[in-house]
């Protein structure tokens, strides 16, 4: 299992995550190494511009969603170079990036999935 793999596990189960991915496709809006917060997400809630953790194609990115497609409950992952990835389903977005460096994202707020009121 990869480290990325490893972070979509953790997050899907309900954690919140801190890491530093690599690699140069997501510059600027995330450079290499730098420090993401990574929160569980409502799938049906994100929208285009929104970076999310998701698999495509057995492969786990932490890319921009360029198009949602809500009747088929699906979501389109791409790079911010312009390369698309491909649809993924809601069952594969895992997270949503909350904040990069310390600054938090906009449009990340109020997308994490519905907590049971009875929970502390």
């Amino acid at each position: 299992m990869g480290a990325m793999s490893a972070v979509a596990g953790r997050v899907a189960g309900g954690a919140t995550v801190t890491f530093r991915p690599s690699g140069s496709s997501m510059i600027p809006l995330i450079r290499s190494r730098q420090q993401v917060v990574v929160v569980p997400v409502d799938p049906a809630k994100v929208e285009v511009g929104d970076v999310v953790l998701a698999r495509v194609a057995g492969t786990v990115y932490l890319h921009l969603v360029s198009a949602v497609d809500h009747d088929r409950k699906r979501v389109q992952i791409s790079n911010n170079r312009g390369r698309v990835n491909g649809w993924t389903g809601h069952a594969r977005v895992y997270g949503i990036c909350a904040a990069v460096d310390g600054v938090a994202r906009s449009g990340a707020a109020g997308k994490s999935p519905a907590t049971d009121p009875g929970a502390s």
